[in-house]
């Protein structure tokens, strides 16, 4: 038999050409494989027979929503993921997962390299193969654009050439990569960051500027997992599916960024994520009221590195592994609920509540019942700024 290569397949025109240009440079049959992490948009059937019909010996077709949102939405949000403060690690958290599916097939199917449609300038490239090298050292990575050197122009003519079923001809002026925790939108003019976005280059958000009256949400969490919407049990997927719908009618999570990509360059990019801006401002909300003050302060220094190291590609390092843990334990005590208002793009905390809040209504009122002994704050002050009092005499020259 024939060696065999699976390829990472979207249905788009790049990994539509892919199939027959990675069996033409390399002589290898190709396995097509179509992970669905609700990017919505074409039928998932439909894009399986795209790809036998390009070419493929066999074309397999994978539903992971809920593995995506179980085992890498719901860490992130755990993490209060925000690459540069900012970004929800929306195309870095699908990566892994469709790695490991890569690397399964191509084990199960006795393959022994896998490939993906990524260029020589991102990210994904350094997720798909990082990933892989961590799940399956022994595969090789195939990269068509960037090893291959199939450009778009020969894309374009390759399809036509071969007559393939997809549509070639009509450049999108933007690349998109979006799944269920958000859009990415890049290229086009959005390339010069001057340039303002344009209406009609989001899908998963409303014009907030155009925002009616407020909706009022009420998210329930578990242990940093929401388990309910107004009351209304739901599964981490159908949590972020619901909170998309109602947080995108308001324009909630509109991102405009200069970003810094993995391989030395800056990219300006445009991204949408209602529900994840949503969840996290609300899971934030919940910590504030249920971590001590050091173990939150850590926790947000923990925060940052973890979202590096997946926007870096390390999803499967130990370092990642370990932070992992130290998230999860954090976790054992934010439980409770959140009340948010969302309109006009903001989602904004209006109330919160836990069994589990540290919160204490005697110590904290100003009113009649205060149990703060503000007696005992002088000699605290004295204490705690003493250090200071001592390296100010040290430091100060005599006679000032």
């Amino acid at each position: 038999m024939a060696e065999r290569v699976v390829l990472a397949y979207s249905g788009g025109l790049d990994t539509s050409v892919g199939i027959g240009w990675l069996q033409d440079a390399t002589g290898k049959e190709v396995v097509a494989l179509a992970v669905d992490v609700g990017q919505g948009g074409e039928d998932m059937d439909s894009i399986r027979q795209r790809a036998l019909d390009c070419g493929a010996v066999e074309a397999v077709v994978v539903d992971a929503k809920d593995e995506f949102a179980n085992d890498f939405l719901m860490p992130a949000l755990k993490a209060n993921a925000l690459y540069q403060k900012r970004y929800p690690l929306v195309s870095a958290l699908s990566r892994p997962l469709i790695a490991r599916h890569l690397a399964r097939v191509a084990q199960e199917l006795g393959a022994d390299s896998v490939a993906h449609g990524c260029t020589g300038k991102g990210n994904d490239q350094v997720r798909f193969e990082a990933a892989v090298a961590a799940l399956a050292p022994g595969l090789a990575c195939i990269a068509p654009i960037r090893d291959l050197a199939l450009t778009r122009d020969k894309a374009i003519a390759y399809a036509e050439e071969k007559g393939l079923p997809i549509q070639q001809s009509k450049k999108n002026p933007y690349s998109i990569d979006k799944n269920v925790w958000g859009r990415a939108v890049e290229t086009g003019f959005l390339e010069e960051p001057w340039n303002g976005p344009v209406e009609d280059l989001y899908e998963y958000t409303a014009d907030p500027a155009a925002d009616g009256p407020a909706d009022e949400v009420t998210i329930t969490f578990a242990e940093g997992v929401p388990v309910a919407i107004d009351g209304e049990v739901v599964s981490p997927l159908e949590a972020v599916v619901r909170l998309n719908e109602i947080a995108g009618r308001h324009g909630v999570g509109r991102i405009d960024m200069v970003e810094d990509r993995l391989v030395g360059i800056k990219s300006r990019e445009v991204y949408e994520a209602p529900a994840a801006i949503a969840l996290i401002a609300a899971h934030e909300e919940l910590e504030n009221l249920t971590l001590e003050r050091d173990l939150g302060r850590f926790k947000r220094d923990v925060e940052a590195e973890w979202s590096n190291l997946v926007y870096d590609g390390l999803w499967f390092s130990g370092l990642k592994r370990s932070l992992d843990v130290f998230i999860d334990d954090t976790q054992k005590s934010v439980s409770g609920d959140i009340r948010m208002t969302l309109q006009g793009g903001r989602a904004t905390v209006t109330g919160r509540r836990s069994v589990q809040s540290l919160y204490d209504f005697s110590l904290a009122t100003y009113d009649t019942g205060d149990s703060f002994d503000q007696s005992q704050a002088k000699g605290f002050i004295e204490i705690w700024s003493l250090p200071s009092k001592i390296s100010a005499r040290r430091d100060l020259a005599p006679g000032e």
